[in-house]
This record gives structure tokens, sequence and C-alpha cells, in this order.
């Protein structure tokens, strides 16, 4: 994965995509972040906005059009909100879906890795449906396989039957686990790769591969866990993972069991890269039912915002952003799903603003 080096008084051109539900209110406070650290440490930064999801469908007819495609494209980066609406999850006969939409971005941007970070806050340790030695500390990476396996393949539904193909191949397993290798060389040298490869041709296949991968890489310690095991193991004893590699299927289930570690999957950010441009968004839903309430919570999208500049080697950058979220977790400038009891309500806007005021303030 191309990681670009630091550059002062960067220009970065970011596609705004908000989508549906609560990414419109999200996003937009994700925006306010990426303008305050511009004028912060003097970068120039241009938005250029984009429909996609129900948004789109309801505007276009394609949730995913041309012209946001060609949007992303030109821009550096893309900052992703949320899509999803229950009009189309209620509809099994619905064509036309607004998760196709992610889909088709993904496959025609060559998004093939997915990097979603899991980390503990101490401030939220007990959000966490698992006991406190079991997730403090807890400090891993999950890769995920963008653009194969069944979500991919050929596909049938009929009345009477139907199935997914989990097709993989050679070339598309390499270039995940390197993207894999690269991020346990830069952190504690623990490779885990994820499969099923007592039951499964494709895991197999990722398993033969990664075995003959790991002689070129001594210096990490790579090992194997079938799904099953892996989704136990993350339970019981989160702290012994560095880096995961999985595919497509497997890596979607795995980081929304992951987010239960964190106390709220409104938490976890990430970043999908590959061939074209990167897309930097959180790992939750759309959540229509609180869309316009201003309850939503913005930090995964502001982490996500982190994760962007950090991509661009503007580390400095994401630690202000990171320190701002842990400023605001510890004075308990918090949305409601996350605030201590008898703790003082703060919306989505309130959190941003809180957050956007710590940047520029910060010494």
């Amino acid at each position: 994965m191309h990681k670009p080096t630091r550059f002062k008084n960067m220009k970065l051109k970011i596609a705004v995509l908000p989508g549906d539900g609560i990414g419109p209110e999200i996003c937009q406070q994700g925006v306010n972040v990426v303008k305050a650290i511009a004028s912060r440490f003097g970068h120039e930064i241009s938005f250029e906005y984009a429909i996609c999801g129900a948004d789109a469908i309801d505007k276009v007819g394609n949730p995913f059009p041309e012209e946001t495609f060609q949007t992303c494209m030109r821009a550096d980066a893309v900052l992703f909100a949320a899509i999803g609406d229950p009009r189309y999850d209620n509809d099994p006969t619905a064509k036309v879906r607004p998760e196709q939409g992610l889909l088709a971005m993904r496959k025609q941007l060559g998004l093939f890795a997915n990097i979603r970070p899991i980390e503990t806050f101490p401030a939220l340790i007990h959000k966490s449906p698992l006991k406190d030695d079991i997730v403090r500390g807890a400090d891993f990476i999950c890769i995920r396989e963008l653009t194969g396996g069944m979500y991919f393949g050929e596909k049938h539904e009929d009345n009477e039957r139907a199935y997914d193909t989990n097709v993989y191949t050679r070339p598309e397993i390499e270039r995940i686990l390197k993207v894999g290798y690269d991020y346990a060389l830069r952190r504690r040298r623990h490779l885990t790769v994820v499969d099923k490869a007592n039951i499964l041709a494709s895991s197999r296949l990722w398993r033969k591969v990664a075995q003959q991968m790991a002689k070129d890489y001594p210096d990490v310690n790579t090992d194997f866990m079938y799904v099953d095991n892996a989704s136990m193991r993350m339970i019981q004893e989160p702290r012994f993972f560095d880096v995961i590699v999985t595919e497509n299927t497997f890596g979607d289930i795995l980081t929304d069991e992951a987010s239960c570690i964190t106390g709220s999957m409104g938490l976890l950010p990430s970043a999908s890269t590959g061939e074209h441009t990167p897309v930097f968004e959180p790992i939750h839903g759309s959540w229509p039912q609180a869309k316009g309430q201003n309850i939503a919570n913005p930090l995964a999208q502001i982490l996500s915002v982190a994760m962007l500049f950090e991509y661009f080697g503007l580390n400095d950058e994401g630690l202000l952003i990171r320190q701002a979220v842990n400023a605001s977790l510890e004075a308990n400038v918090r949305t409601p799903e996350i605030q201590v009891p008898g703790g003082a309500h703060y919306g989505t806007r309130e959190v941003g603003e809180w957050i956007v005021d710590y940047i520029n303030k910060a010494v």
C-alpha cells in the first residue's frame, strides 16, 4: 500500500459522501474537524460533495451514480459517512438497494483492503460488556479483504434455490496479505491469518499462500486460526491479537464483533485502500431512527479523519485529533449512548464543536 511521505502546507481535495440517516450529521462534524486541522497546520483543503445510497436512489435511481464515482476519482481521499434505509431493509423484492452503492464504490475504486483498528479507551472500559481485565489494553487491527469472496461471487436466487460463490485468486490473497505484513512490521510483528481451511477450498488457498509468504517475513510471527476459534479468542483474550488478516465475509462479521470490546460501535473508524482513491469511514450504519435528532455519536467519523491525515503521513495532525477525542471522553463530553449516569447532555453538534475547540486551543 502506498504511504505518501510527510508534507507541510499540503493541498488536498476531499470528496465528501454524507449518505443516509445520521450520515449527513456525523459527516458535518468530520468536515469541521478537517477544517480545524487545516487551519491549525496550514494545509489547503477543498471539498466536493456527492450523493450515494438511498439518497442517490431517490434522486437518480442509482446508489453510486457515475458522477459520484468521478468525484471520488478526482479527489485525493473520500470522507464517507453511512448508507442504508429501512424502506429497502424491509423489502426483500427490491432490485436496487443502498448497500449496492457501497459495494460498487469498493469495486470501482479497487478498494481491496479494509483497515479497522480496535483499541480500548480507558474512559469507556465500563461500557464494554466484557470484563475490565479482559479488554483493558486491547489494541489490534483487523485487515479485511474487501472486493472478493461471496459478496462479489456469482449468485443465483429463485423460490426454490439460492447460492453465493466464494471465489479468491492467488493475486487477491497475496496483495491483502502484503498489507497485513506491512502493518505487522510497524507494530508488534504478529500476524494472525483467519480462515476455515478445514472446510472451505477457498480458505485452503488462503492458508497455502500465507504459509508461502510467511517465509519472506521472518521477523513476523505468523499464525493461523479458524474463524470460529478466532471469534471465541477475540472475546476471551483480545490482547492476544496484533494484526488480523482475513477474507471478506469473515472480516465483516469479526470486525462487528470486535466493536463490543471498545464499548461502542460509534468509536470505530476504518480506512479502505487499494488501487485508486482511499475511503475513510466509520464502521457503523446509518441508524435512520436517529436521523435529525442530534444524538448520533460523531467520534468514529472524527477518528476516520485522523486516519485520513495519517494516511498522507500527517501524523501530528492525526495525533491531535486522537488527543481531542480522548480528552472529550475524559471530560464526559459524550452523546447519550456512551454518557456516564448523571452526565450532561451533549448532542452530535456539541461533541463536534467541543473537539474543534480543543484543536483550536491546543498548545
